[in-house]
């Protein structure tokens, strides 16, 4: 066995913000067992982003809420899930407090529905503050203002504001100042540029890359691959409440493999030539309560093969000669590049 040097540096082990092991989810409703996370693992660290990609009801927004133990009565989770190798499962009702409000923020999609709407802006920031840092009422409405300051530059008049009084833009940017107030290690944005024009789109897209930038965690959950693009490290594509691909940000857009993930770059519009007509993808996201033993994506895929159909739904597994982290769920995967 050959020895290290003295001299030689040791390996840095960068150590995960956030884990998910073999997370699963699952709804009671009245018609039965709806099951929107079906085995979902991932790791999330310091000063990166990675991007939940896929349809609606795919599972992302429930990964979100799971990890900060916020989904409802109705919900079963099962598997891991640890914030800084402490599982969520196991905290307290006040160590799950101090955990979403000072060390994981979030954006939600509608910044309007997140807010009250009989509270001032700057009370329900400076609520906050009060309860996680012990602030009076001055001195916390202040720190409110503060934090306003760092997406208005009138943080004052958006302070006094109701949540009617405000566009949705600035809702949008007032759930960023919300999220970061307390200088939180992750945030897990959902949808954050949804129903946003270009303009407020883009600074809400540089805040986060700010974020970013500053050594913070962000888990992007989104359909957009404009917002991939930009501010992805990694990519997760989900399908059908599992990841049926993983890979870094260029090898998702060069070298899909999931028939699923190339139907989904296929269909976006692009101004470079050739261009013709938007290539759409087949069929329907799948009913979940109704999941066969076979991989949920069979009745969309052009690339089936006999075991999709005899052999139950294949395991994430790594993609030989490509990009470390590379992964797919699939028996046949794509053989040809999405761009050379």
């Amino acid at each position: 066995m050959e020895e290290t040097s003295p001299t030689t540096p040791p390996t840095e082990v960068r150590e995960p913000l956030i884990s998910v092991r073999d997370v699963r989810a699952t709804y009671k409703t009245n018609d039965g067992q709806l099951p929107a996370v079906r085995g979902v693992s991932f790791d999330l660290h310091a000063g990166e982003v990675l991007t939940l990609v896929g349809e609606s009801a795919s599972g992302k927004s429930t990964i979100a809420l799971a990890i900060l133990g916020l989904l409802p009565s109705n919900a079963t989770v099962t598997g891991d899930i640890s914030y800084r190798g402490q599982s969520v499962a196991a905290m307290t009702p006040q160590e799950l407090r101090h955990m979403r409000g000072t060390e994981i923020g979030m954006i939600f999609q509608d910044g309007r529905a997140a807010l009250t709407p009989t509270m001032r802006i700057g009370e329900q920031i400076a609520e906050a503050f009060r309860e996680h840092k012990g602030m009076e009422m001055e001195a916390s409405l202040e720190a409110a203002v503060e934090v306003l300051g760092r997406v208005f530059p009138d943080p004052r008049r958006v302070a006094d504001a109701y949540t009617f009084q405000i566009s949705g833009g600035m809702a949008q940017r007032v759930m960023i100042a919300m999220a970061t107030a307390m200088k939180p290690s992750v945030i897990i944005a959902d949808e954050p540029t949804a129903n946003l024009d270009p303009a407020v789109r883009h600074e809400m897209l540089t805040a986060i890359e700010e974020l970013r930038d500053a050594g913070t965690g962000i888990l992007a959950i989104t359909h957009d691959f404009g917002v991939v693009a930009r501010l992805a490290d990694r990519v997760g594509v989900m399908y059908a409440g599992v990841l049926v691909e993983t890979a870094d940000v260029r090898t998702t857009f060069k070298t899909p493999k999931h028939p699923y993930t190339f139907g989904l770059l296929s269909s976006i519009p692009t101004l470079a030539p050739p261009r013709g007509k938007l290539v759409a993808m087949r069929g329907n996201p799948p009913d979940l309560m109704t999941l066969q033993d076979e991989c949920a994506f069979l009745p969309r895929c052009s690339k089936a093969i006999g075991a999709c159909r005899t052999d139950p739904e294949p395991s994430l597994t790594p993609v030989l000669d490509s990009s470390e982290g590379h992964t797919v769920r699939c028996y046949n995967p794509m053989a040809v590049p999405f761009r050379d």
